[in-house]
């Protein structure tokens, strides 16, 4: 206990740990937790946008989806590669979660996460088409950015600098999305339509920022594993996801 206790304080200061041997139980759950979010979300996101590949208006727009599920799914496995550092049965673990799955369209679970893994709960719904996948992967993408940037600084040093490999994967996949909707802009998409995602995915994508007691977060920080608040994320997001909604044509639902 003495050690765990020295452990924390480390941390608590500022500390880094390089592998896991060191790391305190609470540590390590909850590290573990971190990860298998971001996997599950990874894969399971790369699941729904791999079904519109072909949905996709033409040949390059159909090779940038292809590209990102490749990336995605790429990146979900370094990271599970650092849970089997920790004990994780990595070829089991994959195997045994329905990527695919969704629920349906008009179901509303707020920041609750599903029964099968630890995806975000945005990742629970189910893309309508390309026009969608596209604003979708657009919103979604402006809130990963600002979540890697916070999970770049994990106490984890491992951890930390592979997420400092995946944010300007994760950057170029935002980008690949903006300049999707001003493609489907210049090929006459219906702006109707296009805002319809918009309002739908907005309040989705806006929970994955939540869920975090003031307790946990406190743990969280305490531990080295989160700095940045939700609430300051959350703003963030809103203001940057905003501004480039105005620059598509398209507008945020809370300024509509």
């Amino acid at each position: 206990m003495t050690g765990e206790m020295r452990i924390a304080d480390y941390l608590a200061a500022g500390g880094k740990l390089t592998a896991p041997d060191n790391a305190p139980p609470r540590y390590r759950a909850e590290l573990l937790r971190l990860m298998a979010t971001f996997v599950d979300s990874t894969l399971a996101g790369a699941a729904g946008f791999a079904d519109t590949i072909n949905a996709g208006p033409g040949i390059p727009e159909r090779i940038a989806a292809a590209r990102i599920v490749m990336e995605k799914t790429r990146n979900a496995g370094h990271v599970l590669a650092l849970m089997g550092d920790f004990g994780a049965d990595t070829g089991r673990y994959v195997g045994n979660h329905p990527w695919g799955a969704r629920l349906s369209r008009a179901a509303d679970i707020g920041a609750r996460r599903g029964d099968h893994d630890m995806r975000l709960a945005v990742f629970n719904y189910p893309l309508q088409g390309w026009d969608d996948a596209v604003v979708m992967n657009l919103l979604m993408g402006h809130a990963a950015v600002i979540q890697l940037r916070d999970l770049e600084r994990v106490s984890y040093q491992p951890l930390a600098r592979l997420f400092g490999e995946i944010a300007p994967v994760e950057t170029r996949h935002r980008d690949l999305a903006a300049a999707g909707v001003t493609r489907r802009h210049e090929q006459g998409a219906d702006r109707g339509a296009l805002q319809q995602s918009v309002d739908y995915w907005w309040p989705r994508v806006a929970v994955s920022f939540g869920g975090a007691s003031a307790e946990r977060q406190a743990l969280l920080a305490a531990f080295g594993l989160r700095h940045a608040t939700g609430a300051d994320q959350l703003a963030e997001w809103s203001r940057t996801a905003a501004a480039a909604l105005d620059g598509l044509g398209l507008v945020a639902p809370a300024s509509a």
